[in-house]
């Protein structure tokens, strides 16, 4: 970032609309008040104002708000011009401010100059893109979270902890004859599963974080004609796939966006699994096979008036069984031993269905909370996994008496650390994360 640039942007969406906002940052940004304005608003006061260009003429007519650095949210001199949503009016300020000395803003270089002048931490300037394309009140309100910095004070406590770890070590290494015995030490053992417990349960609150903010992949699947293809069109609310009482009927994958209990999930109904020489089929085996890899949680439909011969697939690991065509065996709707009983043409058992994929995507028992949880990127969820498979080697390390390997791995985990809050963070990834910001922010 170059300090002595001024940058400017339309800060509101494109097209017209009744208000439109020019936002300005940097050092000409009181010289462009004075041109624009014929004066510099008082701080933080909404002042009516007539926006002129550089020859003096009137372009519009709005309020305008001053912000003397560091008293920003960039934290230099920021410039707000709040006038009527003409697109043609607003290009027009544009260009007259270009021609006061700025240029035009790279994409979020707002937010950027925030956290590279330490208004804000990585996390948070990451939460101000998650805010804006929040799709439903959840995803806004962990991003809010984070925002507020609710996800940073976790980390900076765990980056305290980790440096105090270090500290006691590093001693143990540089001043041996004072018989700091790393084996032997108790404390230092506890402190590391303490801080790996904590590590974990940020991982699961990112991870809740995370489906609500980029939603989840729902896989159907099970043996042919399991009803696989009723659920996704009752789930989805509309007749997205064929149904029909041949087996084998869906050979590609079907997938819909739809929103249950709050979240934005991807519902994949794919082909029967079971054994077959037709070669189409066994390509639409193959692909449910991956969608089930690739899958955050996966149904497993049983026709529940399927008789045991021949032996219906085994699901995967981890999946939620759906027993199907309850209405025709007698078995009562709703969650069972098993998992979940429905009749999907008739919706009985769908509503605890649905909060039951809620509560195994956001890892917590259905009717749970949530306030607490906060934004987390996959980046962010990979560093934390970082951290805790060095903390998991430092305490191996630990209990083998070698303080230098012990060093060594809280220094990864510390620079692992560094890296979600922007601490320890490549120029190159930067670029990639304020390149997805819109314009003005």
């Amino acid at each position: 970032m170059n300090a002595a640039e001024t940058i400017c942007a339309i800060a509101t969406p494109p097209g017209m609309g009744g208000i439109g906002v020019v936002r300005v940052s940097g050092p000409l940004a009181p010289t462009i008040a004075r041109a624009v304005l014929r004066a510099v608003p008082a701080p933080r006061i909404a002042t009516l104002s007539t926006f002129r260009d550089e020859q003096g003429r009137a372009l519009d007519q709005g309020v305008a708000l001053f912000f003397p650095a560091p008293g920003s949210f960039t934290g230099e001199d920021v410039l707000e011009l709040q006038g009527h949503g003409s697109p043609v009016v607003l290009d027009r300020l544009v260009k007259a401010i270009v021609a006061l000395g700025a240029r035009c803003a790279r994409p979020g270089e707002f937010t950027e100059r925030a956290f590279l002048n330490g208004k804000i931490d990585l996390v948070q300037a990451e939460a101000v893109a998650d805010l804006i394309e929040s799709a439903h009140e959840s995803a806004a309100r962990a991003a809010m979270n984070t925002l507020r910095g609710a996800f940073s004070e976790i980390l900076q406590a765990m980056d305290e902890r980790l440096v105090r770890l270090r500290t006691h070590v590093e001693a143990a290494l540089d001043f041996p004859d004072e018989g700091l015995d790393i084996a032997d030490d108790a404390a230092l053992a506890e402190s590391l599963r303490g801080l790996a417990r904590d590590v974990a349960e940020a991982m699961r609150r990112g991870r809740e974080g995370r489906v609500l903010q980029e939603g989840g992949r729902v896989a159907i699947a099970g043996a042919p004609n399991a009803g696989k293809s009723t659920l996704l069109n009752v789930l989805a609310g509309h007749d997205a796939a064929i149904v029909s009482p041949y087996p084998g009927t869906t050979r590609d994958l079907v997938r819909e966006r739809v929103v249950m209990e709050g979240l934005a999930l991807d519902l994949i109904d794919s082909a029967g699994l079971r054994p077959t020489d037709d070669p189409v089929e066994r390509e639409g085996i193959r692909r449910a096979e991956a969608a089930l890899a690739e899958a955050d949680c996966v149904l497993w439909l049983v026709d529940d008036t399927a008789s045991a011969a021949p032996p219906p697939p085994s699901p995967p690991p981890g999946a939620i069984t759906v027993y199907t065509k309850i209405d025709q065996t007698g078995r009562a709707a709703g969650p069972c031993a098993e998992g979940f009983a429905v009749c999907a043409p008739s919706g009985a058992g769908i509503p605890e269905l649905r909060r039951g994929v809620s509560a195994r995507l956001l890892g917590r028992q259905a009717g749970g909370g949530g306030e607490g949880v906060f934004t987390a990127r996959r980046r962010h969820v990979a560093a934390l996994e970082r951290v805790e498979q060095a903390l998991a080697r430092a305490l191996d390390h630990k209990q083998g008496g070698s303080a230098e390997l012990v060093a060594e791995e809280l220094r990864l985990a510390h620079e692992a650390l560094g890296e979600v809050t922007g601490r320890m963070t490549s120029d190159e990834l930067l670029g990639r994360i304020f390149s997805d910001f819109c314009i003005g922010k």
